[in-house]
């Protein structure tokens, strides 16, 4: 039997012994394997060294660039020690998303939004209990849970900002010399996309204004000019929520829908006078429910059912409205909403999906020259305290 050859550790070197035509073959195809399994083992090495497996290698093109705001939204900033509502805090994040667009790069999105305990209180699912104002016992809450992220992605792609999604691409990439950080303040958006400074970047990191990151976007002058629609991100909840809303409209059928805030805007403050003054004059009276029933008597007909959406906390406070219309609240709907529920930041995400299917919705107050709504004042805050109205 012919002794196979193998290097030795001398300097020698002896011609191999040439094998039969069928075991070079068989040697050929064993080598080619052995190979193959080492290509494939060191390439799935690789991907568990980033810190995902293969198999969860995101879809949204390692290739592409990146644009990053910040592990927080509206942070860094004032808002970093505290959060605004769910509504101030997608204002922000559209505006990110925007730009995002515009500069065609993933988005890296904050991993969790920060729940704010003035607009997180927990006993409108349960009507029992409404008067007791407990809260959610947590502050955070993780995006995912709120937002279907591969349905924003259609739109605008992105990615979470922990290990799975982004990190091990980004520390990959920039291995490879494929770009490098750029760290932008003050920048617009229009620079971003045309100096090569930034749109070679692998990452532009953005510090946005300290106000809010909706800032960003306030040079706008005309609605045209929006990228994303205002009710781009309303209609973007996670599944179960949308879920938990279709089978509450689907109990409902044919229904119109009232959005009365109450709550935290009715805060009044004394001028040095003594004399109690408010940035919304007229919301609590036109939010009652005899000036409500006034009000949409003209939009609303007689026995329809009525979905209420609602931050006020006094038990039976829209009774009144009952011998007028058929009245629907979330409370009704505890066994839909109560496995899937978790903070209120979900709830109105439910409610507003609901409000949105209606045949006739009113809101508190005008957000465009079309809407319906209970009140005049105008919902943008214009800092002036006015003595409040409660008479017609």
């Amino acid at each position: 039997m012919a002794i196979p050859y193998r290097i030795t550790g001398g300097h020698s070197r002896r011609s191999p012994l040439p094998l039969p035509t069928a075991r070079a073959l068989l040697a050929a195809v064993f080598t080619g394997a052995v190979l193959s399994i080492l290509c494939v083992l060191s390439f799935t090495d690789s991907f568990s060294y980033l810190g995902f497996q293969p198999t969860s290698v995101d879809k949204r093109e390692s290739s592409r660039q990146y644009l990053y705001w910040g592990a927080r939204i509206d942070c860094p900033g004032k808002h970093c020690s505290s959060c605004a509502g769910l509504g101030h805090q997608e204002s922000s994040l559209r505006c990110a998303l925007e730009e995002a667009l515009f500069l065609d790069r993933i988005f890296v999105m904050p991993s969790r939004m920060c729940l704010s305990s003035v607009h997180n209180t927990k006993g409108i699912i349960d009507s029992s209990n409404a008067t007791s104002n407990p809260r959610w016992e947590t502050s955070y809450c993780a995006m995912e849970s709120l937002y279907d992220i591969d349905l924003i992605s259609k739109t605008v792609p992105v990615v979470l900002d922990n290990p799975r999604s982004w990190y091990g691409i980004v520390s990959r990439s920039t291995k490879l010399g494929e770009g490098d950080v750029a760290h932008v303040q003050g920048v617009s958006r229009d620079e971003l996309k045309d100096n090569p400074l930034y749109s070679d970047a692998l990452l532009v990191n953005r510090t946005a204004s300290p106000l809010a990151w909706f800032m960003e976007c306030k040079d706008r002058t005309k609605r045209s000019s929006v990228m994303l629609p205002y009710t781009f991100l309303p209609t973007m909840p996670a599944r179960k929520l949308r879920v938990a809303a279709h089978k509450i409209k689907e109990i409902l059928g044919e229904y119109d829908a009232i959005h009365v805030r109450r709550g935290d805007l009715l805060k009044n403050r004394k001028d040095r006078f003594g004399v109690e003054r408010s940035l919304h004059p007229h919301l609590d009276r036109d939010t009652r429910p005899e000036y409500i029933k006034r009000r949409i008597a003209k939009w609303i007909p007689k026995g329809r059912t009525l979905f209420i959406a609602s931050n006020e906390r006094a038990p039976g406070f829209f009774s009144p409205l009952s011998d007028r219309y058929k009245l629907a609240y979330s409370s009704n709907f505890s066994s839909i909403l109560e496995p899937v529920i978790e903070n209120n930041y979900q709830l109105f995400m439910v409610e507003r999906l609901i409000m949105q299917g209606a045949k006739t919705f009113v809101k508190t107050m005008k957000e465009l020259d079309s809407d319906l709504a209970l009140c005049d004042d105008p919902k943008k805050n214009t800092k002036i305290w006015e003595i409040p109205v409660y008479t017609r």
